[in-house]
C-alpha cells in the first residue's frame, strides 16, 4: 500500500527526477528581494551618511592641500592612487591556492605595471624633464638618450616580462596563469592608461585637472543627496540605489557648478599656467584669451533698478559647460560599469580603504572616464594650433644642444642665408 504524503512527484520515463539547471548568477534572498533598496527607505541611512560625509571631508581637505603643494605632488598622488587601484584589482581574481604554487608570479604583474608607467609617463613628461636638466650638460645628454630610446627600453622590458611569463608556465595551471596574464593587461588598459591622461592634464595647467575632477565629486555628492531625500524611481538595475531624481538633480547641479567654478579657478595663474618643467616654483604667465574676461551687456534683460548692467564671463566657462555635461551624463556610466563588474565577482566594494566609500577603485571609476575626455577635449578645442615665437625658439634650442660646435656654426650660417632670402621675398 502506497503512503500518501500530500505531495505528488511527477513521473519520468526513466523514473528519475529532473531538475531545471539553475543560473550561475547569484539569486538574491527572498527578504532582500522584497525590500526596497532605495536610500529613502534605508533604516541606517543617517549613520552611513555620517560616515560617508566624514570620509568625504577628509578626502576634500587632502585634495585641497595637494593642489596647494603643486604639480609634482599631484602627480605623486596620482601614482599612489594607481598603485592602490592595481593592488585591489590584482587581488580581486587572485586565488591563494594557485598562487602558492607559483612563486614570483605576482611580481610579474607588477613588472608589467611599472613598465607601462615608465612608457606612459616618459611620453607625457619628456618635455618637462628635458627643461628641468638643461642647465647640466651631462644630465641633459643622459636624459636625451633615455628619451630617444625610451620606446625601445620599454619594449625590451615588456618582452622580458613576456619571456618570464612563458618560463613560469606549469602543467595543470595554464588556464589560471593565462587568465591572470589577460587580467593584468586589462588593468593596464582600463585603469592605468586612462588615469594617466590625468597627469598630462596637470602639466597643461592644474585647472584642466582640478575642474574635471571637482565636477565628478560634485556630481557624485549631488546624486547621493538628491537620491537620499527625493529618490523614488530606480535608474538602472546594475546600481539599485541610483534613481532618476538623483541623476537629474546631480546633472543640473553639476552644470551650474561647472560654469561658476571655472570663473573662480580661472583667476589664478597657479592653476591656469602650464608647467614646462618639473620644478615647484611659483608660476606666472600670460593667461591667454581663454582666461581673459569678456563683458556682455544685460541691460535689456534686467529691470532699470538692477545695479549691474553687464556681466563678465571667461571664455573658458563655456567650455566648462561641455565638461559639466559629460561629467553628469556620460561619466556616471563608468560607475555603472564598475557596479556590473562587482556584481560579476559578487562583491560589494573593491576594497575598504575609505570608510563609507569602499576602495580606491570605487572612487576612481568615473574619474578615469572623465580624465580621458578632458585630455581629448583640451587637445581638440583648447590648445592653439598656431606656433608662437617662444615655442619655435624652445624647439630650436633643444635641437642645437644635440649638435657639435661645428654643426651649430653651419646651422647658423645656413639659417642666415634662408632668413635673407625670406626678407627679399617679403612684400
Amino acid at each position: 500500500m502506497q503512503r500518501d504524503n500530500g505531495t505528488s512527484v511527477p513521473s519520468t520515463p526513466t523514473g528519475r527526477i529532473r531538475y531545471r539547471k539553475r543560473s550561475s548568477e547569484a539569486v538574491p534572498d527572498a527578504n532582500k528581494a522584497s525590500a526596497n533598496p532605495l536610500l529613502v527607505n534605508d533604516q541606517d541611512k543617517y549613520k552611513s551618511m555620517r560616515v560617508r560625509a566624514l570620509s568625504t571631508a577628509w578626502m576634500i581637505a587632502g585634495f585641497a592641500f595637494t593642489i596647494y603643494m603643486g604639480h609634482l605632488y599631484i602627480w605623486a598622488i596620482i601614482v599612489v592612487i594607481q598603485i592602490f587601484m592595481a593592488k585591489e584589482l590584482f587581488t580581486l581574481v587572485r586565488r591563494a591556492h594557485e598562487s602558492r604554487h607559483l612563486p614570483g608570479f605576482r611580481l610579474l604583474n607588477w613588472h608589467f605595471f611599472f613598465t607601462a608607467m615608465l612608457f606612459t609617463y616618459g611620453r607625457f613628461l619628456s618635455r618637462q624633464l628635458v627643461n628641468t636638466v638643461t642647465s647640466d650638460k651631462f644630465l641633459y645628454q643622459l636624459v636625451s638618450i633615455l628619451i630617444k630610446y625610451q620606446m625601445f627600453i620599454c619594449y625590451f622590458l615588456y618582452i622580458a616580462g613576456f619571456v618570464w611569463f612563458i618560463l613560469t608556465l606549469k602543467k595543470k595551471m595554464y588556464k589560471y596563469q593565462f587568465s591572470q596574464y589577460a587580467w593584468t593587461h586589462m588593468i593596464l588598459l582600463v585603469v592605468f592608461v586612462q588615469s594617466s591622461f590625468t597627469v598630462a592634464n596637470i602639466f597643461e595647467g592644474i585647472f584642466w585637472f582640478l575642474l574635471p575632477a571637482s565636477l565628478i565629486v560634485i556630481n557624485d555628492i549631488a546624486a547621493y543627496i538628491f537620491g537620499f531625500f527625493f529618490g523614488r524611481t530606480p535608474l538602472i538595475k546594475l546600481s539599485p540605489k541610483k534613481t532618476w531624481e538623483g541623476f537629474i538633480g546631480a546633472s543640473v547641479t553639476t552644470m551650474i557648478s561647472a560654469f561658476m567654478i571655472a570663473n573662480v579657478l580661472g583667476q589664478y595663474p597657479w592653476l591656469t599656467c602650464p608647467r614646462k618643467d618639473l620644478s615647484t616654483g611659483w608660476l606666472q604667465c600670460d593667461p591667454g584669451p581663454m582666461f581673459k574676461p569678456k563683458y556682455h551687456s544685460i541691460a535689456d534683460w534686467v529691470p532699470q533698478w538692477f545695479p549691474w548692467k553687464e556681466v563678465s564671463v571667461l571664455p573658458v566657462q563655456w567650455h566648462a559647460l561641455a565638461l559639466g555635461l559629460f561629467a553628469s551624463i556620460i561619466a556616471p556610466f563608468g560607475g555603472f560599469f564598475a557596479s556590473g563588474f562587482k556584481r560579476a565577482f559578487k562583491i560589494k566594494d573593491f576594497g575598504d580603504s575609505i570608510p563609507g566609500h569602499g576602495g580606491i577603485t570605487d572612487r576612481m571609476d568615473c574619474q578615469m572616464v572623465m580624465a580621458v575626455f578632458s585630455y581629448i577635449y583640451h587637445q581638440s578645442f583648447i590648445v592653439s594650433q598656431s606656433y608662437s615665437v617662444d615655442m619655435i625658439l624652445e624647439v630650436l634650442v633643444q635641437m642645437l644642444r644635440n649638435l657639435s660646435l661645428e654643426e651649430r656654426k653651419l646651422f647658423i650660417k645656413k639659417f642666415e642665408q634662408v632668413f635673407e632670402e625670406m626678407l627679399l621675398e617679403a612684400p
